[in-house]
């Protein structure tokens, strides 16, 4: 009888292929190795350590409200920054003018924060006013009359004759 190796395909002699046989039904008949842990559990109870407390790395944890009012500082701060850097640029340019131009240019950004604030604010006040609700209420008899006047101005010194009658 012929034997061949199945993987190489190579012929093999009898007692080869008998020590082969051998090896195969012995590793069929041996026991299946323990499986190798994947993980292991401590039983052991902890016992309080002597060690002081030491300070974490980070932001602490605090509630929500919290962690937006510290963003809108943050924000806020850095806003201050752009503001007194573009104040700081505006007086370095101007170092060599008179105090009357020094004083107007150092008031610029300054303006233009509190005409961007005052802008948001009427904003958000418009926004408020758009949706509260308005009921009148009379006793006897009530007239209303509505008169819409409408003109077109054109012109730098146009005149505007509104005459409601």
């Amino acid at each position: 009888m012929e034997h061949v190796d199945r993987t190489p395909r190579i012929p093999l002699s009898e007692s080869d292929a008998a020590i082969e046989a051998r090896r195969i039904i012995e590793s069929l008949a041996a026991p299946e190795p323990a499986p190798i842990p994947k993980s292991y559990r401590d039983t052991t109870p902890n016992m309080p350590g002597t060690a002081e407390p030491v300070a974490q790395p980070g932001r602490p944890a605090m509630s929500q409200r919290a962690t937006d009012a510290s963003s809108l500082m943050l924000t806020g701060s850095v806003l201050s920054l752009s503001v007194g850097g573009a104040t700081s640029l505006v007086l370095y340019t101007l170092g060599h003018v008179d105090p009357t131009t020094l004083a107007i240019g150092a008031a610029g950004p300054v303006a233009l924060v509190l005409a961007v604030g005052s802008l948001l604010r009427s904003a958000g006040r418009a926004k408020a006013d758009a949706n509260t609700e308005h009921h009148h209420h009379y006793n006897g008899s009530v007239r209303q009359e509505t008169t819409n006047v409408s003109s077109i101005t054109k012109g730098l010194f146009a005149k505007n004759r509104n005459d409601v009658r």
